[in-house]
């Protein structure tokens, strides 16, 4: 009987310790993505599944009403993209809208609580537009739509934790003067910074002098394509809404965006 009671006990606590470690499922996370596009393409958010007990609205690094954001302004999107972090349960969507009344280039983290894709509970958006930093998104959508972000063979994708780590590293080259030299820059790394264009990327960095660390840092990781998104506080140089979205292909930085709101 004992025996037979540890073995049910064993298996509940299996059942229970796979659960609690079960990840969101991909699909369901670019489902989301897609909504919150349709949304801005409308104009409306009527038809977004918003968490009825737990949603926030986040624009430029400040709470707002989602109800007077960018995201009531139909929008023409001349290009997207959205990624997926199975593991934080969130998405990362960046448009681009440069042939509308007013331009934008908006960079998106959406995320799930309780590993639930049919609810929204956050939607966290650094918003550009005219006076951002080298803001031109004409120019921007002419660079960036000429990027391959297609899915990377398993032996050429880094695994969360080096993804994690590069993004990290990239944001600490203002205060330490060692990271720069920790990423592995690719020899046709490419960097697209509001709309100048650096090729390649690895050239001119900054090498520490900031005392201030680029703080309030929010991640998405898709091992898939090789991304890795932080939305963060761009203290180094002011408090700066920011979105720094970078790519790796075989180890190898190959791709880095950068969307900075001078405010």
């Amino acid at each position: 009987m004992l025996s037979r009671l540890a073995v049910g006990l064993g298996a509940a606590l299996a059942s229970f310790v796979t659960f609690s470690h079960a990840e969101c499922a991909r699909e369901g996370l670019l489902a989301a993505a897609d909504s919150y596009l349709a949304a801005q393409t409308s104009g409306s958010i009527a038809d977004l599944k918003l968490s009825a007990t737990n949603f926030t609205y986040q624009q430029n690094n400040k709470k707002a009403d989602i109800k007077t954001g960018v995201l009531v302004q139909p929008l023409k999107i001349d290009l997207n993209r959205s990624t997926a972090d199975t593991v934080a349960c969130a998405s990362y969507t960046m448009l681009i809208s440069s042939t509308g009344s007013k331009p934008y280039v908006i960079s998106t983290q959406i995320r799930h609580a309780d590993n639930d894709t049919n609810a929204i509970s956050m939607i966290d958006s650094i918003v550009a537009t005219t006076g951002a930093l080298f803001f031109n998104a004409k120019q921007t959508l002419s660079y960036i739509q000429k990027e391959n972000w297609g899915t990377l063979d398993e032996s050429q994708r880094a695994n969360r934790t080096e993804l994690k780590r590069v993004g990290d590293a990239y944001l600490d080259m203002w205060t330490d003067a060692k990271a720069a030299d920790s990423i592995p820059w690719g020899t046709d790394c490419e960097r697209v910074e509001g709309s100048a264009l650096t090729k390649p990327c690895g050239a001119s960095l900054p090498r520490g002098g900031s005392a201030m660390n680029n703080g309030n840092r929010r991640y998405v990781i898709d091992e898939t394509v090789g991304s890795v998104d932080v939305l963060c506080s761009f203290d180094s140089l002011g408090s700066l809404p920011d979105s720094h979205e970078i790519r790796l292909e075989g180890g190898k930085v190959k791709y880095v965006h950068t969307v900075t709101v001078m405010s």
